[in-house]
């Protein structure tokens, strides 16, 4: 059947430069986000401050990575498995009931192992967007507990232990690390938290037979640290409501109470003088991932017990706790105050960087010192002048590069140090021995005081949204302007004059005067360059269309009343984008408005009627693909479901091979035959990873030579392809082994199915424009603002259309164990990228063939979305929040993130598209008149 004639424009160079001029703009004003909100709160030249009263000789950290408070401390917290004990660690159980105090240890965003420590061992948190500068090492220098220590023993994860060796005195933090290879996901977890507890015993073995470790062992203020990393990875593996994971927690009680014994046999009476805190880096989420702010991502259990630390306590009011038939107290608190608990327990200075608060500041709290109300009096001011001592330098810092700094108003000063009148009341109350009133002044100094920090840590965060603002609007209209310019209508030349330009280079160099006395970061810098740019060209260009408006289009209030409406749709469509990141069905109805709504009230009945069987088959491909933006994100693996979704993708194979044509390239045979291949070795993967027999070598091997092979058929004939079906069909086949492997349940189906609704919409597309007669085939019609709108509606369907829009954490990781077994952060991150990639090849083949169809050039269409899209992005902007819930924090994150990066991606669609066809549509004839002449 042989192809209609279409024409496919060449690009001209100003696209070109302005595609990478909108690529650098939004990859740049993603880190904005990061300076406006998250901006590192670390400094230094701050002084120690420290009790100098040790409550426990010693102190035992523990903690069990990824593991979540709801299953540690309820009562049959496994229902579904057949004989599950009613109370899972029976030995914390014990604890929490008759000797120590329990709670939950809230923690913030991102729930992930490297800032969920920083934050119970240093007392801080990491910025968020220090999680990605690096994965094992500290991305800044910070105090922490350890370095305070006398010395600290620690034993578990290269992933974990070696970012606070590096940054601690040297020789003060030891660390006992298993080999990478060890943190396999196939296996059983539990020998990783074995080889802790072993590594621990021989140490003490070795102190029997070295003087010098012994002494070391029995000095004060020492730590020991056990980091227990089987619960998390057994976790991703079998998810939290698994016998794996039930099993996990139960070793990890287990070598809890050998820890206690283990101590008692080495340290005998001198045992009593040993602290103990047990918690947790982050939880685990239903479907075993983490790193958001899903209350089970951020909930995490908190029990400390031993010298030092008062016993439970009955609670005379309802509480949380008793849903877990626990009648106690508990004691709440946010991560980074165990930071200060433990530095105190042991004597020992406060990390400078600390901005936890002592749970003994605020009420009855975790301590039973011995030095009774006097003590914990005392430690209060101690906390309160830690916390100060950092506003102190951070205002100094502030005042110093500010052109007229305004101090914050609660503790201003004129002639003395901030907080130095308070420091003097706390001073006049301890004299007193007026102790209660002693700790709620330092209480309420803590909390001026962190206002304070908040207060510095936002200074600039309003001149930063003002330059944000300026820069994503000035890129809407000076992107505008361009495609009006270059792709709809001949604007008339008008005199070039130097003047915008001159007055933007001087608006930039008076700001970067100002952000260099301020010694602003060189982002500062970026940030106002684009806006100042866009405007100064803004006012240069608009002269010229305004003259058009004026002579071209004269006044006419029924057409400003069709604009104004346009408009109102354009914005109403993208805000109920936006809105569809936390509401999925948004999507489903997004279909049904373009399969039903949109041919209802669009189509003409003439063509309805001349084309039923595409409108049809529109309307049903529609239809099928809404179902799964409706279906739960909690998913199983399904060998049932990937099989049908394999089949399916071989019976579109050959049905297509004979509907096209009967002499279609063998190559779709063979590409057909390697999804029959990878459909056999998931299927067997699946099974013995699900017996926990590992995954076969064989399987491993079958399963890459697949996934490198199969993407790379397409590009083997291209030469062969004769029409822009024929290769949209083989880049189908070619990305489905693929998709077979890394499915979990539906996905595989939904790629058909996405699939078939962007082939449809070429026809579609096409056929209504190829009803109208135009005058030029290189301008933009109203209409085509409309087909932009589907293209990003498509975009951010291809990203969500399985998966959770709330988070990308919800990606599922256990496919990826059919490649990668063993953890390798970075190559599982690129399998789950390549998953999610994948329909984006589709869809950019698709835009590419659809662009030709409508003679338009290319990239012109993408160009219309990206001017109309930044009001997506600028609205996530402004929600985001570092205050709140946790989940309210993750999520904002996480929107805007998603947003920017998508229109940044769509770029690169754009461009692969144009790659992956334009030698196929210049085969079929449908290269341009430009590309033929230089061929000639």
């Amino acid at each position: 059947m042989k192809s209609r004639s279409l024409k496919v424009i060449a690009t001209s160079p100003n696209t070109g430069r302005l595609l990478i001029l909108g690529l650098v703009f939004h990859i740049v004003y993603i880190m904005s986000v990061f300076d406006c909100y998250f901006t590192s709160p670390v400094v230094h030249g701050m002084k120690h401050f420290s009790t100098e009263v040790r409550e426990a000789d010693r102190l035992v950290l523990i903690v069990g990575d990824g593991l979540r408070a709801d299953l540690l401390f309820n009562t049959r917290p496994f229902p579904s498995i057949p004989g599950s004990p009613e109370v899972v660690a029976p030995h914390l159980r014990s604890i929490v009931e008759n000797r120590g105090v329990f709670g939950i240890s809230h923690t913030r965003v991102p729930t992930e192992s490297r800032p969920g420590h920083v934050a119970i061992i240093a007392g801080m948190y990491e910025d968020v967007s220090a999680v990605t500068k690096g994965w094992k090492t500290n991305p800044v220098d910070f105090d922490s507990v350890f370095n305070q220590s006398t010395k600290t023993f620690s034993f578990g994860s290269p992933d974990i232990l070696p970012m606070f060796a590096r940054g601690a005195t040297p020789g003060k933090v030891l660390t006992w690390c298993y080999d990478e290879n060890d943190e396999d996901f196939t296996k059983d977890a539990t020998s990783l938290d074995t080889w802790v507890l072993d590594k621990m015993k021989l140490l003490f073995q070795n102190a029997t037979t070295d003087p010098e470790l012994d002494a070391q062992l029995r000095s004060p203020g020492i730590v020991f640290f056990l980091h227990l990393l089987g619960l998390d990875t057994t976790g991703h593996s079998y998810r939290p409501h698994s016998k794996e994971y039930m099993k996990n927690i139960q070793h990890v009680d287990s070598i809890v109470k050998q820890t206690e014994s283990l101590f008692r046999s080495f340290y005998g009476a001198a045992e009593s003088r040993t602290a103990y805190i047990f918690t947790a880096d982050h939880g685990m989420s239903n479907v075993g991932n983490h790193g958001d702010g899903e209350p089970d991502n951020t909930r995490t259990p908190l029990i400390a017990w031993g010298s030092g630390i008062r016993g439970p306590k009955q609670s005379t009011s309802g509480s949380p706790s008793f849903a877990w038939n626990l009648t106690l107290q508990a004691q709440d608190v946010s991560q980074a105050d165990i930071a200060p608990l433990m530095t105190t327990l042991i004597g020992r200075p406060f990390p400078v960087n600390s901005v936890g608060v002592l749970p003994d500041v605020y009420g009855e709290g975790i301590l039973s010192p011995a030095g009774g109300e006097e003590a914990r009096a005392r430690a209060a001011v101690v906390n309160a002048k830690v916390i100060l001592e950092q506003y102190r330098v951070k205002h100094t810092i502030k005042s110093s590069h500010a052109l007229s700094y305004k101090p914050f108003p609660l503790l201003k000063t004129e002639s003395s140090d901030p907080g130095s009148s308070e420091l003097e009341n706390l001073d006049y109350l301890l004299t007193q021995k007026l102790w209660s009133e002693t700790r709620h002044a330092a209480a309420g100094l803590i909390d001026t005081t962190l206002k304070g920090l908040r207060y510095l840590q936002t200074y600039d965060r309003q001149l930063l949204r003002t330059i944000v603002t300026a820069g994503y609007a000035g890129w809407s209209i000076f992107s505008a302007l361009f495609v009006i310019q270059h792709y709809g209508v001949s604007l008339p030349s008008t005199p070039s004059s130097r003047i915008p330009r001159l007055v933007a280079f001087i608006v930039f160099l008076a700001a970067s005067a100002l952000f260099a006395i301020r010694r602003s970061p060189i982002t500062y810098y970026m940030y106002i360059a684009f806006p100042i740019y866009f405007w100064g060209e803004i006012l240069q260009k608009i002269g010229s269309y305004l003259t058009y408006k004026a002579d071209a289009m004269p006044f006419n209030r029924m057409s400003v009343w069709k604009n104004g409406v346009t408009a109102g749709l354009i914005i109403v469509a993208l805000q109920a984008m936006v809105a569809g990141y936390t509401h999925r069905a948004i999507w489903s109805l997004g279909f049904l408005i373009i399969g039903i709504i949109w041919p209802l009230f669009s189509f003409r009945t003439a063509y309805r009627s001349q084309d039923t069987g595409i409108w049809i088959a529109w309307t049903l491909s529609c239809l099928v693909t809404a179902v799964f933006p409706l279906l739960s994100v909690e998913k199983t693996a399904s060998v049932s479901t990937i099989l049908i979704g394999g089949s399916l993708m071989c019976f579109v194979g050959v049905a297509m091979e004979w509907a096209l044509s009967g002499t279609t390239p063998r190559m779709f045979s063979h590409q057909v035959f390697l999804i029959v291949i990878s459909m056999l070795t998931t299927s067997s993967s699946i099974k013995s990873l699900q017996s926990k027999l590992g995954l076969p070598l064989m399987n491993q091997i079958t399963a890459w030579i697949l996934f490198i092979i199969s993407p790379l058929l397409p590009f083997l004939n291209s030469s062969s392809m004769i029409s822009p079906h024929h290769r949209l069909l083989s880049l189908f086949l070619s990305l489905c082994p693929c998709f077979v492997i890394l499915s979990i349940s539906v996905e595989g189906l939904f790629f058909i199915t996405f699939s078939a609704t962007l082939t449809l919409w070429i026809e579609i597309e096409g056929r209504i424009r190829g009803g109208r007669k135009l005058k030029k085939t290189n301008l933009l019609r109203a209409d085509d603002i409309r087909a932009s709108m589907f293209f990003l509606f498509f975009v951010q369907v291809a990203f969500f259309g399985t998966g959770n829009v709330a988070s990308i954490s919800s990606f599922y990781l256990e496919p990826v164990y059919r490649l990668v077994p063993v953890f390798n952060p970075f190559l599982m991150a690129s399998l789950l990228i390549f998953k999610i990639v994948s329909p984006y090849i589709i869809l950019s083949a698709t835009f590419a063939t659809l662009t030709a169809r409508l003679n338009l050039p290319p990239f012109s269409l993408f160009l219309v979305a990206l001017s109309l899209t930044d009001g997506m992005t600028l609205t996530f902007f402004y929600n985001v929040t570092d205050s709140g819930s946790w989940l309210e924090i993750g999520q904002t994150i996480s929107f805007f993130c998603i947003t920017s990066l998508l229109l940044v991606w769509s770029a690169g669609v754009c461009v692969a598209g144009e790659w992956l066809m334009g030698g196929t549509l210049q085969a079929a004839g449908l290269a341009s008149e430009n590309v033929r002449e230089k061929q000639i």
